[in-house]
């Protein structure tokens, strides 16, 4: 168990007296440049962590008295780890990382081999299906949680690279406001609708595909010949006579792990052309790799994971924000909120015990410098420290800049990154309480050279091995949700009051108060 281990003893030990990176000499530019190690070309800055080598060594031992890279590697080679011992639970494997390994050398194990074979099929079926409807104009894409944020996240992220005429729609929430807001900007005769459900049953997304569908009608559209299914095999939905083309998802692929699975594909080789599309698996998969075989002193994910544990379970902080310094990553702190809070926001362990410990933080965050100038003042003077995860580039994704009073804006946006990295850790002395910074506030900062379809691939994959590391260091069950089925169930009952008060002698008006009393 975590509280079981000698890293975590020692561990204990040393979060009572961390480093201090106000204190004069503590934070230097020789520290910066050496805490920090590199790989598929990312830095991981962590200079302004509240660690030493002694913490580095200490959280290293930790993952290795886990098993966290054997953990890595028996889930990538398919063992069964989606399960909970002694009790009823999903039993699966968890295989999102065969999704892209469709490579060179690919994994061997039996499991990890046919799921890869799988994914193979699908993308062969893909760029054939892609050459044969190249006419479209538009593509809407409906789906909710997993087959919504991690997809949009990765849209809006490479609008730069979409080709041109090409244009992407999400509908996600069954809010009919969501749907019309779509359909008023699109002509139903150029545009391909894909329809995201693994089980075929979703509610808010069938609600939408009968909304949609009833609009394309309207307008003399037959929906067979633009509506495309991802679903699992022999769904409800994995239904010829409704759809276009069907593309497959597999239960061994959680939903907040499913970008790179047909989730996303169809969507982004839509927008980006196949060749393209085809980077973000081949970044993927090389952090797959990576994550894997890099031992813990130079394992981008696994070190970033070890950080965070530093920061929740012994300085005691229950928050991370996470700043890219891009507007293209605009929507990617919500699609990592879901990845984050929906895998380790468990209280029991893997042999269904409650965890003595504190486990997943709360995940928040938007794109720097807005957030300079609204809640940046909470976090350099609010009574609360919040860790920091930075993203940024040295280049931005469109080659137009302009030098203004000696600097381009790409080079102000970088200045704005280190500055607050530095004013975090250093904090401010003042004799004025209201001008008082307390600094020692610890952060790290990823850094790339350009966001491109492969960077941001081997990003997405970095924080899903992160958030797994974490798991498995933690020992819960990362690859399940059932904190969200509750809900469901109830919304359920619900509804059947809504259509119980539509029965012919009954009143138009839905009493609300009486549902919750009827169910209570």
């Amino acid at each position: 168990m975590f509280t079981r281990t000698k890293a975590f003893e020692l561990l204990q030990a040393l979060s009572s007296h961390p480093i201090d990176l106000t204190h004069p000499g503590a934070l230097t530019p020789e520290r910066i440049g050496s805490y920090s190690i590199e790989a598929l070309g990312f830095h991981l800055l962590y200079g302004t962590e509240r660690v030493n080598k002694e913490v580095i060594e200490a959280l290293c031992q930790l993952a290795k008295e886990s098993h966290a890279l054997e953990k890595m590697r028996a889930m990538q080679a398919g063992e069964v780890l989606n399960r909970i011992e002694g009790y009823e639970s999903e039993n699966r494997s968890v295989l999102h990382t065969a999704m892209r390994d469709v490579f060179d050398e690919r994994q061997t194990a039996p499991a990890a081999k046919d799921a890869s074979d799988r994914a193979s099929r699908e993308l062969h079926k893909l760029k054939k299906f892609l050459e044969e409807t190249d006419g479209y104009t538009d593509l809407i894409q409906i789906g909710i949680g997993g087959s919504d944020l991690g997809p949009r996240a990765l849209c809006i992220a490479l609008q730069a690279f979409h080709k041109p005429h090409k244009k992407i729609h999400f509908i996600s929430n069954v809010d009919p406001d969501d749907a019309n807001a779509v359909l008023k900007n699109v002509d139903p005769k150029k545009t391909l609708v894909v329809i995201v459900s693994k089980s075929g049953t979703t509610l808010e997304t069938l609600t939408n595909e009968e909304f949609v569908r009833e609009r394309f009608k309207a307008t003399g559209v037959d929906p067979k010949r633009h509506f495309i299914a991802v679903t699992g095999e022999k769904s409800p939905m994995d239904d010829p006579s409704r759809y276009l083309a069907s593309f497959y998802m597999w239960d061994f692929v959680g939903g907040r792990y499913s970008a790179t699975s047909m989730v996303g594909a169809v969507m982004l080789a839509f927008s980006l052309g196949y060749d393209a599309f085809e980077e973000v698996l081949k970044g993927a998969h090389e952090m797959d790799v990576h994550a894997r075989e890099a031992e813990p002193h130079h394992n981008l994910p696994l070190l970033s994971a070890l950080f965070g544990i530093w920061n929740r379970n012994f300085l005691k902080l229950p928050t991370v924000a996470v700043i890219p310094y891009s507007q293209a990553l605009l929507r990617f702190p919500a699609h990592l909120q879901q990845l984050d809070m929906e895998s380790n926001g468990k209280r029991i362990d893997k042999e269904g015990h409650p965890c003595p410990f504190s486990t997943g933080p709360v995940i928040w965050g938007e794109p720097g410098t807005n957030g300079q100038h609204s809640f940046y003042q909470l976090i350099h003077q609010g009574t609360d420290p919040i860790p920091l995860e930075f993203i940024g580039f040295r280049k931005s994704q469109y080659p137009k800049d302009l030098e203004i009073q000696h600097t381009t804006s790409q080079e102000k946006l970088l200045s704005n990154l280190f500055a607050q990295s530095l004013a975090l850790a250093i904090g401010q002395k003042s004799e004025n309480p209201n001008k008082f910074f307390p600094g020692n506030r610890p952060n790290r900062i990823l850094l790339a050279d350009q966001l491109t379809p492969k960077t941001l691939g081997a990003l997405l994959a970095f924080y899903e091995h992160k958030v797994a590391f974490q798991g498995f260091i933690w020992n819960i069950n990362s690859f399940d949700q059932e904190g969200v089925q509750l809900g469901k169930v109830l919304a359920g009952k619900i509804l059947g009051l809504f259509s119980a008060s539509k029965a012919p002698g009954k009143p138009t008006s839905f009493p609300l108060g009486e549902a919750y009393l009827k169910y209570l």
